[in-house]
């Protein structure tokens, strides 16, 4: 399947209809059976069969079928395999959200129902995708991953340590009386020991990305951003042309509220669900950006003036920093420092 083709996947996600494939496949797969549930744009009978999971086999079933073949699969841990395996043999594959799926969660549940609803959703649009891609640089997405969960563990031990320590009325780093807990500290440090080398690894894998990667470069110039915000975010985003505009955006990191109105009257704001990962960067380049001398302080300033609360006005900070990025990898352009416009 060649980059063009892609392209076109992701400028278009979305905007399937009934009349644009002769097939709609849904498949439902484990390690051990894979249900194929299948329908055609002629008919809104659901053909379903469910057999041992096999990939060659399952190509083969693709690659029989005349026509314009669109499929969907939900996000699992082997969703980016099937959809690099199967791109190939069909035209366009949705990786869909399971969250939204609420039609699977009612009645019954075996494989081959779940691919049964699968296959109607599809065929009505009512899915919600969730962004692949072929390209090498998704490896980031597994690379941030796998920090993030460094750093948690990291973080897990610490307060055990922390824990241990308030519990005996003592301050960190003091000589314990009881033997039990001096071994239990001292397998908790050997963790953190381990923990603290892992994340320098990580470290110097993320500055020679950056070596490489000119809009992980780019990015650190955003004040800040920062070398590890950087890679979190164009790992997270990959391609910020998926995103209609900058509010589909700023709503993906978490920074806005969707509104709820109803007959003429507002019923406050609901939060959409966002990437965690984003927002925490956006965040933390807020707090820091207030510390310095540049526009962003200056525009937080100017909202301070203007009587907006200080929760609010860094939450308006982080939200240019968001912008700013946005725009950045979208346009694939350099920072440059200017006032921002405060109307």
């Amino acid at each position: 399947m060649n980059n063009t083709k892609e392209q076109q996947e992701t400028s278009n996600r979305g905007s399937y209809n009934e009349r644009e494939y002769d097939h709609y496949i849904a498949i439902d797969w484990s390690i051990k059976i894979m249900a194929i549930a299948r329908m055609t744009n002629k008919s809104s009978k659901v053909k379903v069969i469910e057999q041992p999971s096999d990939i060659r086999e399952l190509k083969t079933y693709f690659m029989a079928l005349r026509g314009k073949k669109i499929l969907t699969i939900e996000e699992t841990t082997s969703a980016q395999w099937l959809y690099v395996e199967l791109h190939d043999v069909v035209d366009r594959i949705v990786v869909c959200d399971p969250y939204r799926n609420r039609l699977l969660s009612d009645g019954p549940k075996t494989d081959k129902i779940d691919a049964t609803k699968l296959c109607i959703l599809l065929k009505a649009g009512l899915l919600k995708e969730v962004y692949h891609t072929l390209e090498n640089d998704y490896r980031l997405r597994n690379l941030v991953s796998s920090y993030e969960d460094v750093i948690k563990a990291g973080v897990r031990l610490k307060n055990q340590r922390a824990a241990i320590y308030r519990g005996e009325g003592m301050k960190q780093h003091q000589a314990l009386s009881d033997p039990t807990l001096e071994l239990i500290v001292e397998q908790i440090d050997n963790g953190i020991q381990w923990y603290e080398q892992t994340v320098a690894t990580y470290e110097t894998q993320f500055n020679k990305l950056s070596r490489k990667e000119k809009r992980i470069r780019r990015q650190i110039d955003i004040p800040g951003i920062g070398l590890k915000g950087a890679v979190k975010i164009v790992a997270t985003v990959l391609n910020a042309r998926r995103f209609a505009d900058k509010g589909h955006y700023l709503a993906y990191c978490g920074l806005v509220n969707h509104a709820k109105d109803s007959g003429g009257r507002n019923y406050g704001y609901r939060k959409p669900r966002f990437d965690h990962t984003l927002k925490s960067v956006y965040k933390t380049a807020a707090l820091s950006v207030l510390r310095g001398n540049n526009s962003l302080r200056n525009y937080y300033e100017h909202l301070r003036t203007k009587g907006v609360a200080e929760h609010n006005a860094r939450n308006a900070v982080a939200r240019k920093i968001a912008a700013i990025s946005y725009g950045m990898l979208k346009n694939e352009s350099v920072y440059q420092e200017r006032e921002i416009k405060t109307r």
